[in-house]
């Protein structure tokens, strides 16, 4: 039996008098990808804030890779390979597109303060090795048409995936995506469909959050299903689908549409 990856138990997140995450729990598999869906005001992205450290639990725990992890702050968390993107563009405008995605490797460079301030043969070295991954990033994504473009004068599709890209300069083990599809047309999703699959293929687990039902009915391995805060379900797309409680609650149909 393959061990856990990602053990969330009976997580819970007060504001106030409004309990927004209400004793959840579930385990997730290393290599697979995995979906936290629900009506809107479920908790889902209050649980990803959660899960990277953007808020402190106000009980439960969490464990990753064998290491209990709650409350750990974002760059902490970062460092022991969980990486994020997140519901709303966080892509520096200023910057071209290659820059944006080696930003997301400053957690795995080797050369220090010292080293910048002589310009030493080794900060070059990583400046090379560093532009040199972020480029195949790019490619990893489908953006290697953009490798010489600033990041302005991207469409909003691309700029989507430029984000995974520079989550994935971090290298992620396990990487949490917030609505990657919200806003893209169809050929756009069927693009982020295909990069959560290589995804997965290369070792990263995924969990995403997404309205798009379409999308994580075809994509997911394993599924979590919130509703008021609490989980409803979990289990495979099939389950889930099937599932008279999710179908009252979220799907409305025994066949979803994209949403």
């Amino acid at each position: 039996m393959i061990a856990p990856q990602l053990c969330v138990t009976a997580l819970s997140k007060a504001f106030g008098g409004v309990m927004a995450v209400d004793q959840v729990s579930f385990d997730l598999e290393p290599g697979k990808v995995n979906s936290i869906i629900g009506p809107n005001g479920a908790g889902k992205t209050t649980l990803l804030n959660l899960l990277t450290g953007v808020y402190a639990p106000s009980a439960g725990n969490v464990v990753f890779d064998g290491a209990d992890v709650t409350g750990l702050a974002p760059h902490q968390l970062a460092a022991r390979g969980m990486g994020r993107t997140f519901q709303n563009l966080q892509v520096f405008f200023n910057m071209s597109a290659l820059e944006n995605v080696m930003v997301g490797r400053h957690l795995r460079e080797r050369a220090g303060w010292l080293a910048a301030m002589l310009r030493s043969p080794r900060l070059a070295a990583g400046e090379r090795e560093s532009r040199e991954e972020a480029a195949g990033l790019m490619q990893f994504v489908g953006l290697g048409e953009y490798l010489g473009a600033e990041a302005d004068a991207m469409p909003y599709g691309a700029l989507k995936r430029l984000e995974i890209a520079r989550a994935l300069g971090g290298r992620p083990k396990l990487l949490l995506l917030d609505e990657p599809a919200a806003g893209l047309n169809q050929t756009e999703t069927q693009a982020i469909n295909a990069l959560i699959v290589r995804l997965a293929q290369s070792g990263v687990t995924v969990v995403l959050v997404e309205h798009n039902m379409r999308l994580v009915m075809g994509v997911s391995d394993h599924i979590v299903v919130l509703d008021y805060g609490r989980k409803l379900c979990e289990g495979s797309a099939e389950q889930v689908r099937n599932d008279p409680r999710v179908i009252e609650a979220y799907l409305g149909s025994a066949e979803p549409e994209a949403c």
